[in-house]
């Protein structure tokens, strides 16, 4: 199959490429750089140039493939409704060249329900998630099976975990480093899903080649990692103490990764591993702490 790949040289997107390649198939990555570019080519992969909001960059490399997926996203915290925007204009360009192919397209999305609950892939996304910038992008994906496209969306956990790491773990980390302090909210008895960036690099490349159409894929490695766990990993990998901030309080520790530090992310990808076979093999979240990569300097 010939994959072509947004998002193909980030910290998830370049597992996938290596999963694909791997298997056998022939991936065509979207570089928006020459250092993205020479990385492909290192892979293996081939280059297509362009970026997120490039859109006829986006539907050429959709046209000339035989399956597409979608992992780029403009991570910017700071306006994040715009980069859901950009990910949906994005989604249905690529979805107007697909219409009627019966081509694979798979969609990240992240953990879209209601937090404080354990999520299940039959759950619809929910206005009240953490992540519901990306609400309109689900929806629009999961549209497209109708308009004869196979799409699906793969939902992601808070933390997709593995050496090289730039995600949620390593800021709280920085955080954690830079005040002297390994901090939780209230007793961190909320609990965040958690995957190895590997084991969702495999899942990628199973619904790439086997899942039905229109369905919601769960990546789960760890259903739920008590965040109080995650908090004295942190404090021990970096020999700091552990504290307790009030809920009231997290703005003011931890800035904007307060919101997320107290939220409850939990999820079970069961439904997934029964439709596709998938089983994590690879460290759960704790371990991968433990094994001391995310603590190195850097």
């Amino acid at each position: 199959m010939r994959v072509f790949v947004t998002g193909a040289t980030g910290f998830v997107g370049s597992a996938v490429t290596r999963e694909l390649l791997d298997a056998g198939h022939e991936v065509v990555g979207l570089a928006r750089s020459d250092r993205s570019a020479e990385a492909l080519k290192a892979a293996g992969a081939q280059v297509h140039r362009g970026d997120l909001t490039d859109l006829d960059s986006l539907r050429r490399g959709a046209q000339a493939a035989d399956g597409v997926a979608h992992l780029a996203f403009i991570h910017d915290f700071t306006a994040l409704a715009a980069s859901g925007e950009a990910d949906l204009r994005a989604i249905e360009a690529v979805g107007e060249v697909l219409e009627d192919t019966g081509k694979p397209f798979v969609v990240t999305s992240g953990l879209l329900t209601a937090p404080g609950r354990v999520a299940t892939e039959e759950d619809p996304a929910d206005p009240r998630s953490p992540g519901h910038h990306r609400l309109a992008s689900e929806g629009a994906a999961l549209a497209l099976a109708e308009r004869g496209v196979s799409s699906m969306v793969l939902r992601l956990p808070p933390s997709v975990h593995g050496e090289g790491d730039t995600g949620f773990v390593p800021m709280f980390i920085d955080h954690a480093r830079t005040k002297g302090v390994s901090a939780m909210v209230g007793d961190g008895s909320n609990h965040w899903a958690a995957v190895h960036r590997l084991d969702a690099a495999r899942l990628f490349r199973l619904a790439l080649e086997a899942a039905p159409v229109g369905v919601r894929l769960h990546a789960i490695g760890d259903e739920g990692v008590p965040f109080r766990e995650i908090a004295e990993t942190v404090g021990r990998g970096l020999g700091v103490p552990v504290t307790s901030v009030a809920p009231e309080q997290a703005i003011d520790h931890f800035g904007w990764l307060g919101r997320f530090a107290a939220v409850g992310m939990r999820a079970s990808g069961a439904l997934t591993r029964e439709l596709l076979g998938w089983r994590p093999e690879h460290p759960a979240l704790i371990p991968d702490l433990e094994a001391g990569h995310y603590f190195k300097a850097s």
